[in-house]
């Protein structure tokens, strides 16, 4: 479909934020054999359930290849949409659009709903091959009859977070890494996410956890659960992983001002233990949450810290239901709720 503009912003699109209402939320179904190691039978059981717990909120569509569509149909249910298209890996937050929202009376998409195709390269060649994962976003765009935004430029889904008020969140390790586009300066990321996703204003943090092979993915270490109010990774204590570089994001949020001028109010979430399956480090997150139409899907981790991250988030999310769901055996795969799920903002953008 034609673009209303030369650029999403250009054309009156802007991100919008988690907590929006949605038109649906799109998963897709566990499928690289060499990710999850073994580990493919937990793996699609646990996406299942997670699917589930959305699909009593709000419509849920799961891409799968063809040729197992009817076993994540079964292990899903009757409440659960599962389509059949092309994919490489399970982490759609990436390789899906980033869909926008716009004046509805302007523009030819769905209540003015418009989405960027991000280049998409394996997460800087990690995983190979890639090239299905590449076209899913403008497949999804062309089934669902909206406007696409291709721009050249290597970014994934979960590098990001909006305040749905023109400030968004990024990560330098992540967004200015050499893997994904070399020489791409910060001045020239930032054009572009305010070009693309309609923003305003970029706050940009130092990193994200170790092991992560996302490379700083903000959707691990800092989200934003209101307008002026951020939920970040606690950096533990000095000797911990991750110490120095999530306590230098702590710095940097308490000195940022938004783009309505607020300095961010910052909720602490803290750390699960470190753990390790099959000798893999896995990269577990309570800021890898999902928000659902009137509810939180928030990670437990068989862990000590599971309640108080809970009552943290639904601290930040006072209107909202929290259903807490465990996430070992999706962390084990790279990635988390997020990183799993991807929201379709509702029609009437706005309601």
């Amino acid at each position: 479909m034609a673009q209303p503009g030369s650029t999403p912003a250009a054309g009156g699109f802007t991100l919008a934020a988690d907590w929006s209402p949605h038109e649906r939320c799109w998963m897709a179904w566990p499928c690289r054999e060499a990710l999850w190691a073994g580990r493919m039978a937990e793996a699609r059981a646990a996406f299942a359930d997670l699917a589930k717990v959305i699909a009593a909120h709000e419509p849920v569509t799961m891409i799968a290849r063809e040729a197992h569509v009817v076993d994540a149909s079964i292990m899903c249910g009757a409440g659960v949409e599962v389509v059949p298209l092309a994919i490489d890996d399970s982490w759609i937050r990436d390789t899906g659009p980033a869909f926008l929202t716009g004046p509805a009376k302007r523009f030819a998409g769905p209540a003015g709903v418009a989405g960027v195709d991000w280049g998409f390269n394996g997460w800087g060649g990690k995983y190979t091959p890639y090239d299905n994962d590449a076209a899913i976003a403008e497949k999804m765009l062309a089934r669902l009859g909206i406007p696409r935004y291709a721009t050249p430029v290597v970014l994934e889904g979960g590098a990001y977070s909006c305040d749905g008020e023109g400030t968004l969140i990024v990560t330098e390790q992540c967004a200015l890494n050499e893997n994904r586009n070399p020489g791409l300066t910060r001045d020239g990321m930032t054009q572009t996410l305010k070009d693309y996703l309609g923003v305003h204003d970029v706050i940009w943090l130092a990193g994200g956890l170790e092991h992560d092979e996302t490379e700083g993915h903000v959707d691990n270490v800092a989200r934003f659960a209101a307008p002026g109010v951020v939920l970040a990774v606690s950096p533990g204590k000095p000797g911990d992983d991750s110490f120095d570089v999530l306590t230098e994001n702590l710095a940097r949020l308490a000195s940022a001002r938004d783009a309505q001028g607020r300095r961010p109010e910052v909720y602490e979430l803290p750390r699960p233990a470190p753990r390790l399956i099959d000798g893999r480090a896995l990269v577990q997150s309570y800021a890898n949450f999902y928000v659902a139409n009137g509810a939180v899907i928030v990670p437990s981790f068989e862990d000590s810290n599971d309640d108080k991250a809970r009552d943290i988030i639904a601290h930040a999310f006072p209107k909202r239901r929290v259903e807490q769901i465990p996430a070992v055996d999706i962390s084990f795969g790279g990635g988390g709720i997020h990183c799993a799920t991807l929201e379709q903002p509702a029609l009437e953008a706005g309601d």
